[in-house]
């Protein structure tokens, strides 16, 4: 992603690998992590804005698996704030095998912003939610997407 931040790389290690023989999804998931934890120390979001009492809480996730990981693959991983508001966060995630580029998964996450004490959602506090506009950049093509079985409207899912 152009416009974003980029960590890693990162290394599939043997324990994450399932009986398929490729990374475990929940890996995919540790690496996202790994690269938020990046993102947030970069932004301002990791120990500083823990040190004032605040912090970032996940409420919602979508990813997408694009391509296998193998043991002992490096990945790198893309990510770009798509936006912000008073109390939340939209991040993107792209992760791409280092050997050849191409993208072996995609993570979207909104996250708010919770106030430690209370574990109560609140607004960024002093100027977080600026320094944090002035992070946007372009939202991946594949944001805003939602889970639905091919053919069938959301609907039919019932």
């Amino acid at each position: 992603m152009d416009d974003g931040f980029e960590s890693g790389p990162f290394l599939v290690r043997p324990e994450w690998i399932d009986s398929n023989g490729h990374l475990n999804l929940a890996y995919y998931i540790l690496l996202f992590d790994e690269a938020t934890d990046a993102l947030w120390q970069s932004v301002g979001l990791g120990d500083a804005i823990r040190a004032r009492g605040f912090g970032t809480f996940a409420v919602e996730t979508h990813t997408l698996y694009r391509a296998e990981l193998m043991q002992g693959e490096a990945v790198t991983v893309g990510s770009v704030v798509v936006g912000v508001d008073g109390k939340r966060l939209h991040v993107a995630h792209e992760m791409r095998r280092v050997r050849d580029g191409v993208v072996s998964s995609q993570q979207e996450l909104l996250y708010l912003c919770v106030d430690l004490a209370t574990r109560r959602v609140t607004g960024w506090p002093g100027e977080m939610q600026t320094v944090l506009a002035k992070r946007v950049g372009v939202a991946p093509d594949w944001c805003g997407r939602r889970v639905v079985r091919p053919g069938a409207s959301p609907e039919a899912m019932g």
